[in-house]
């Protein structure tokens, strides 16, 4: 066997590294730097070399294995059998060809069952004796993460058979895909937006985001969706993969209902022709529709490659783009101050919708695609939610066009735009911004910071439009009078809203900077300054070696702080609070009568947020941690409460409601039990 050009063995090289990194990037990361389309591209490039050079196909490369290995918080659990990626067909003639080598391999045209295919995460839930035991992601086919806890908190997922269908109390292995909804993608992202942080790019990023968080709360708070189409082994009374879904659909497990058996393969074009053109209708994001033999022992028959089953094909719908022109770049402010690039656009029909406006994310990236106002430009939506520029077209860039430039000045306060050394984003360091101020204001009142929820967007952006307010320091200026005029707002409800503001005059220093909205400065990064410095004056005073030198902050946050601290901005919202009475208060310094005490938080405890609990555990010297051991003195649980209080419970831990917490900050001296 003659040995492969030298132009073959590097482009080989090339491409195992580059999808050796995608893999990472997809699986691990759940930030992908490719779309599907550009991935499956590079995979068939390879596949084809190998195909044609058989000693370039290694033990690693990634068309001999599924997904990627790498370092996590999650427990690596190995699958009962492999859960086998599918190979893709992206054209007519492909979906052909695999139904020609099902003929030829069982002398006859099989039945074809046809589900849609899912654009979320792989999962395999096991169970045991009829019980859900252990849930694990894909990972690399042979080993995933376990994920038990945080599957737990999906309401639709079952967690124990009436009946062990496996008769014996053995194992039962339910595969499946978790998914977020479109409607559910879109309010978290208004969410996030809102809170300035970076925005999930499609559904499948968002489900697997929210499916590896380290807090299951966070996941049940997600609003994620399931659907199963596989049992490892399948009950004996079921010969057929459509019987399956009908019996696992028994089982009280979701099945999509979007399925059809195909005899002897009739109509499989005009069945995806169907749903590509249906696909924008459905409240979910898929990427295709998977093909399977119908008959389980036919599958068995044909058996799998070392990465896919031969029996099965997922026929990938083509990417819908669009051309349309750049009318503008405009610069848009967020919360944090981060200015963003968005091109204008003449409007365009892109996947069911009308697309006139399209991030450009950060000057970089603008400058690597090269996007210039009067440009013509290819537009798609990244999981046909998110629109973007895919690509100019050069060839029909008008004459005279010049680079984009980041403007010097902020377009909405005309403060300097500054970019941070080591950072991508530009910034509007001014916080009394009026572009910031919606943003700041509901982040200002969230939970983890000021607390009162009867302020939300609605609310603020009235009192913003009627001219009542313009810093968050005006909050505490309003009366009942004035807020009985606001759509929606009684008097009694009016009474509340200021009696809660008047209430919250008094924050925890916690609390307080992390309602500044420093930029990244998260919840447990401003715990971390509260309990270091102790009181606000301190930190105001603190230089940009004394915040570095702070364990979990380091030299360019603590330059960021230090920035943003000291700017006059900033010292303007402080003194404009101070005027109406806000004064954080001092944070412990170390001792108090919980010393060596450790006490976890979990649920939503009624009178708290979660700030406030673990603020309120640290003044009295004890530690609030986030996991449950042997060595636990007490865990807080509110409704919600999931794995930690069963935890809890197992290991005899002591359990606290609101009630009884409240009554322990009040006499510390007292052990849990007393309570």
């Amino acid at each position: 066997m003659a040995a492969p050009p030298r132009e073959a063995r590097a482009r080989a090289s090339q491409l195992r590294e580059e999808l050796s990194r995608h893999n990472y990037l997809y699986y691990v990361l759940d930030a992908p730097a490719v779309t599907d389309a550009e991935y499956d591209l590079q995979m068939r490039e390879l596949l084809e070399l190998e195909d044609r050079f058989p000693t370039l196909r290694t033990k690693d490369s990634p068309t001999q294995r599924v997904g990627a290995v790498g370092t996590t918080p999650f427990r690596k659990v190995r699958h009962r059998a492999p859960m086998r990626s599918l190979q893709n067909a992206v054209s007519e003639t492909e979906v052909q060809q695999f139904q020609r080598r099902l003929e030829v391999a069982l002398g006859l045209a099989p039945d074809l069952f046809a589900e849609l295919k899912m654009d979320g995460l792989a999962v395999s839930l096991t169970y045991h004796r009829g019980e859900l035991v252990r849930a694990a992601t894909r990972g690399d086919g042979e080993t995933g993460e376990e994920i038990t806890a945080n599957v737990r908190t999906i309401p639709m997922i079952p967690t124990r058979f009436v009946v062990d269908p496996s008769g014996d109390g053995g194992d039962l292995e339910i595969r499946g895909e978790v998914y977020m909804p479109k409607a559910v993608l879109v309010e978290l992202n208004r969410g996030r937006r809102a809170q300035g942080l970076e925005l999930y790019s499609n559904c499948r990023n968002a489900a697997a985001g929210s499916l590896r968080q380290l807090d299951p709360e966070v996941t049940r708070a997600r609003g994620l969706e399931a659907y199963f189409y596989a049992c490892d082994p399948p009950p004996s009374a079921v010969l057929t993969q459509h019987q399956l879904l009908d019996w696992l659909e028994a089982e009280g497990f979701p099945v999509n209902a979007n399925r059809q058996l195909l005899v002897g393969g009739e109509g499989v074009m005009d069945l995806l022709a169907a749903w590509q053109s249906r696909r924008a209708e459905l409240p979910y994001e898929i990427d295709g529709v998977v093909l399977k033999v119908d008959s389980l022992a036919w599958q068995g028959e044909l058996g799998s490659d070392s990465r896919a089953p031969r029996w099965a094909v997922a026929y990938k719908f083509p990417p819908e783009e669009r051309e349309t022109r750049v009318l503008a770049i405009e610069v848009s402010i967020g919360r944090t101050g981060a200015a963003t690039p968005v091109a204008v656009l003449e409007p365009i029909e892109v996947a069911g919708s009308t697309v006139s406006h399209v991030t450009l994310h950060n000057e970089d990236q603008v400058r690597r695609k090269d996007v210039r106002v009067g440009d013509t430009v290819v537009v798609r939506k990244a999981g046909d939610v998110i629109p973007e520029v895919v690509r100019v077209e050069l060839e029909r860039r008008p004459k005279g066009s010049v680079p984009f430039q980041m403007p010097a000045c902020c377009p909405a306060c005309g403060a300097p735009l500054v970019r941070e050394e080591g950072e991508v984003a530009t910034r509007c360091l001014n916080p009394l911004c009026p572009a910031q101020r919606l943003a700041n204001l509901f982040h200002f009142v969230s939970r983890d910071a000021f607390n009162i929820d009867r302020l939300g967007p609605a609310v603020l952006q009235e009192l913003l439009e009627r001219g009542l307010i313009s810093s968050p320091a005006d909050l505490f200026r309003l009366t009942p009078e004035q807020l009985e005029e606001l759509p929606g707002l009684a008097r009694k409800s009016a009474r509340q809203l200021t009696d809660a503001l008047g209430a919250r005059r008094r924050p925890q220093l916690g609390a307080f900077l992390y309602a500044l909205g420093i930029p990244h400065v998260g919840r447990r990064t401003a715990e971390l300054l509260a309990e270091h410095f102790g009181t606000m004056q301190r930190l105001v005073g603190a230089g940009p070696e004394e915040l570095a030198a702070i364990a979990g902050v380091g030299p360019v946050l603590a330059a960021a702080i230090s920035s943003y601290l000291s700017s006059e901005g900033t010292m303007s919202l402080l003194a404009q609070l101070a005027e109406v009475g806000v004064d954080p208060q001092v944070e412990a310094s170390g001792g108090g009568p919980w010393l060596g005490r450790t006490i976890v938080v979990t649920g939503t405890v009624p009178g708290f947020t979660r700030a406030e609990a673990e603020g309120g555990i640290r003044r009295l010297g004890g530690s609030a941690a986030s996991s449950v051991s042997r060595k636990t003195t007490a865990v807080v649980a509110g409704e919600g409460a999931g794995s930690k209080l069963a935890a809890a419970q197992r290991l005899g831990v002591p359990v606290l409601d609101g009630d009884q917490f409240r009554r322990w900050l009040d006499h510390p001296e007292v052990g849990p039990e007393a309570l």
